[in-house]
């Protein structure tokens, strides 16, 4: 590998690596480098940012759900000569399963794994030169990683600047530059993360305008100067990783693949890996009332946010009428927002209930909001489009919504949690029709 690399963390979640780290994207790119974006862990929506900040797809690199090799071949596909990868934590830096030291999912994972340096994000609001102790906490805390200095984030003042500058020289730790405190350079949230990427009308000028910021305040020859080729670690032995894992095969010759506001949330190196299978891909949009190609020998409804678009989704009779003569004789999977979709109803925020495609016996409800949320490992107990009867999917579970009484789903698999405890059966079925809670990440081989 010859491109450079580097990792940006942040102590928290909210400290405004993101919005950072797409600036530092497209700033970089402006200069004429060719940056490449990957995202720690299990997220879809930030990625989509990074994405449009470098202009080629950002893929998800994952310790607890890949193994080393597999890592190795998403860094590998990021890198290229003379080029620059960028790769951005999930939560704070140090943050994963608990017990599973350099297999946790943390992005000090990936970054001590690949030997790359870490750029720190401290956002520095009602603070100054504690900035100093928490950067030099996070410099010794793992000795086998490097942080190669800090980004200070919400500054307020050319006074709470240099006193903030003060306590990181007292720590030992460089100053690579500041962004100021400024709502305009803030992504808007809502309950899964930022607002997507593809809902934002004048994303191309939000983010012109940010690598303006970042190029007048942030030192980029520091930055560049600082990154590292990646080691290869494809080969690398280790009896606490876990099982060598690969991208899941294709569940289809041509792949009718649901694709719009409502449904997003599907990984780049799964349609990667389904193309360099030779699957054929062909998106169609269940918001725009299409039906899945009839022309296509499986379905996948991904992801997303069908929550807050129930009533346009009960309202596309073609795409629910196209989707149950498709699933009479053809595979048809959703994954989270999809698994919703494909049952009776789902229940709004605002207490309407929405009448959903009825190809499974459950009932959601987002009115009655419980966090789901983490790392699943799903072994399937009878064939399915996931893979054969015993097949292992590594996956990540992160929804608000509810199951109302007794899905009365018939379960295909058996779940276990980051740690492995077991979570009881999981999924439903009813003949071509399939379902899950999880995002399927990876398959252990």
């Amino acid at each position: 590998m010859t491109a450079g690399a580097l990792l940006v963390g942040a102590p928290r979640s909210g400290a405004g690596k993101t919005t950072l780290t797409v600036g530092l994207i497209a700033a970089l790119t402006r200069r004429g480098r060719r940056v490449r974006a990957l995202k720690c862990g299990p997220d879809y929506i930030d990625a989509a940012f990074h994405s449009t900040a470098s202009g080629a797809a950002c893929a998800n690199i994952d310790s607890w759900a890949m193994s080393p090799g597999h890592m190795a071949e998403v860094m590998e596909a990021a890198a290229g000569p003379g080029g620059l990868v960028v790769v951005e934590s999930a939560m704070g830096l140090f943050d994963g399963v608990a017990g599973r030291t350099g297999h946790s999912g943390a992005a000090a994972d990936i970054a001590a794994r690949f030997g790359i340096p870490v750029v720190l994000v401290i956002d520095i609001a009602g603070q100054a030169q504690s900035a100093g102790a928490v950067a030099k906490g996070f410099a010794e805390f793992d000795p086998g990683l490097e942080i190669g200095g800090v980004i200070l984030n919400g500054v307020a003042s050319e006074r709470h600047l240099r006193t903030a500058s003060e306590g990181l020289a007292v720590a030992g730790i460089s100053l690579l530059g500041w962004v100021p405190r400024s709502s305009g350079f803030a992504f808007q949230n809502r309950h899964l993360g930022l607002v997507q990427a593809r809902e934002r009308k004048n994303l191309a000028a939000e983010i012109a305008a940010l690598a303006d910021r970042i190029a007048e305040t942030v030192d980029l020859d520091r930055i560049e100067g600082m990154a590292r080729p990646p080691l290869d670690i494809r080969n690398a032995v280790n009896e606490a990783a876990p099982a060598a894992t690969r991208s899941l095969d294709p569940p289809g010759q041509r792949i009718a693949l649901a694709e719009d506001d409502a449904f997003s949330f599907i990984y780049p190196h799964m349609t990667a890996h389904w193309r360099e299978q030779g699957a054929e891909i062909v998106r169609f949009s269940p918001l725009g009332d299409q039906p899945p190609p009839d022309e296509c020998d499986c379905c996948w409804l991904p992801g997303g946010y069908p929550e807050l678009h129930a009533g346009r989704i009960a309202a596309a009779r073609r795409f629910l009428s196209g989707l149950a003569d498709f699933g009479r004789t053809r595979p048809v999977h959703g994954e989270c927002g999809g698994y919703m979709a494909l049952g009776l109803s789902l229940e709004d925020g605002d207490g309407a209930v929405h009448a959903m495609a009825g190809l499974l016996p459950h009932r959601t409800s987002f009115k009655v909001r419980k966090l789901h949320l983490g790392y699943r490992r799903a072994v399937a107990t009878q064939d399915c489009v996931l893979g054969k009867a015993g097949t292992a999917v590594r996956g990540h579970e992160f929804h608000y919504a509810t199951i109302e009484g007794d899905a009365g789903d018939d379960a295909f698999l058996t779940v276990f949690d980051g740690e492995g405890r077991p979570l009881g059966a999981g999924g439903g079925r009813k003949g071509t029709v399939t379902g899950t809670f999880f995002h399927a990440i990876a398959r252990e081989a």
